[in-house]
């Protein structure tokens, strides 16, 4: 009996060896327990290899379910990016008794893999993604979907059988079909995927392509990892859009309408210090001009207007710029296309502006020579103040720099050095006629 047991003993590591995926496929016909009892009496390396065949939800219940140092050696097996999205799966407080029982150095390198950052895919999805093997059942399939009651599925995602993602179809499609047709003979329609390091932007991207409600995300090899859900995203994005907000105007996006007065003011008066510092630097501009503004006192009157149209014309610009770049309509190879339309636009919103600028200037003063030189510098004024608000936020970016962070404060300061400039030298050079 002895020797009849060894034999089947053999059998059954000669089979895992050579036929991994086929006794994973055998294994997820078995209650969870007996495929914890059949990994747990093989050696680790071939349990492991059989473990990563299995579908990611039965692995991950797999390893919450194993004793400790069947759990250790199958984790000592794994890829720390496959241990990390298996254990991703599990709740919390499962995960962290499963993490203790690890050396520091392996929970480290888990948990760094586990942490993605804020503006990634991986930060927004839900690491509980269903999938089945192309060749299940429907009823199979429906079956195991009883089982999760209360988690969100709208679309049920397919692998092949080295676990990489392979098709989708909704949930209502899987609902409706015969009980013994098999998965693979229904309408699967190839997944859009995007990997967890993949920016927030790029999966608003493909969301607008409208391919499903849900999209799937993956690791290198392509295996699912988690899944992304249309509500999660929207709310994501709104988070962003109210950041980029805060951010354009000095603030911080850890600052809530509640912080308390010091966290406001430690987050906000370095941006004023700079904002002080563009300032003086406008201010230099005004003081070469000084000798000209003595003389001819109406420019200092004056000197607002240029400047306010020149801002709220680069504002303008900048918005619609800033928009296109968080949304991906444009790259930074439009450049010259988005700068050559500001400029246009700035030119012909600046000469309509222009006209009635110098016909109220004209009324005011009764000076022909002072209503050109504002309405020559206004058209100037608005036309930098145009391609600068297009130009800023590219350049940020080519610099990997976040143009809603800085693009304000720049654009302000070439806006107001542009409008000064070229009405007071304008002025300067046209003095004879004030």
């Amino acid at each position: 009996m002895a020797r009849s047991d060894r034999a089947v003993r053999a059998l059954l590591e000669r089979y895992l060896e050579k036929f991994p995926d086929e006794a994973a496929r055998a294994m997820e016909h078995l209650s969870l327990r007996d495929v914890v009892g059949l990994l747990a009496s093989h050696s680790a390396p071939l349990a492991g290899r059989a473990l990563q065949q299995l579908t990611p939800d039965l692995a991950a219940e797999v390893l919450a379910a194993l004793e400790p140092d069947a759990f250790r050696g199958l984790m000592a097996m794994l890829e720390p990016v496959r241990a990390a999205a298996l254990l991703a799966r599990l709740d919390p407080e499962q995960r962290d008794e499963r993490l203790e029982l690890l050396d520091a150095g392996q929970v480290k390198e888990i948990r760094d893999l586990m942490h993605y950052r804020p503006e990634t895919a991986g930060a927004v999805m839900d690491a509980r993604i269903t999938t089945f093997r192309a060749d299940a059942t429907v009823k199979e399939a429906l079956s195991k979907l009883r089982g999760q009651r209360g988690r969100p599925i709208a679309d049920v995602f397919v692998v092949d059988d080295d676990g990489r993602l392979a098709g989708a179809l909704p949930l209502q499609d899987l609902a409706v079909a015969e009980p013994d047709m098999r998965i693979e003979s229904l309408r699967l329609r190839v997944p859009v995927s995007v990997q967890a390091t993949t920016s927030r932007e790029e999966v608003v991207e493909v969301f607008e392509r409208g391919i499903g409600t849900t999209i799937p995300v993956v690791d290198f090899d392509d295996r699912p990892v988690g899944v992304i859900r249309n509500d999660v995203l929207v709310a994501a994005a709104q988070q962003e859009a109210t950041a980029d907000l805060q951010k354009m105007v000095g603030g911080s996006t850890e600052e809530r309408a509640l912080s308390s007065a010091p966290f406001a003011v430690r987050k906000r008066l370095p941006w004023l210090y700079i904002n002080l510092a563009t300032a003086f630097l406008a201010s230099s501009v005004v003081a070469l001009f000084q000798g000209t503004i003595a003389r001819y006192t109406a420019l200092a009157v004056l000197m607002p207007v240029v400047a306010g149209q020149g801002g709220n014309t680069g504002m303008q610009a900048l918005a619609v710029t800033l928009r296109g770049l968080a949304l991906r309509e444009i790259r930074i190879r439009h450049w010259l296309r988005v700068g050559a339309k500001e400029l246009i636009t700035g030119a012909v919103n600046g000469f309509a502006v222009a006209v009635l600028t110098a016909l109220g200037v004209y009324l005011w003063s009764h000076s022909p020579g002072l209503a050109l030189v504002i309405g020559v510098s206004m058209v100037g004024s608005m036309v930098i103040a145009s391609v600068a608000g297009a130009s800023v936020p590219m350049v940020l970016t080519a610099l990997r720099q976040d143009p809603a962070q800085a693009s304000s404060v720049i654009l302000t300061t070439v806006t107001d050095c542009g409008g000064f400039f070229s009405f007071l030298g304008l002025a300067t050079l046209l003095s004879r006629l004030l």
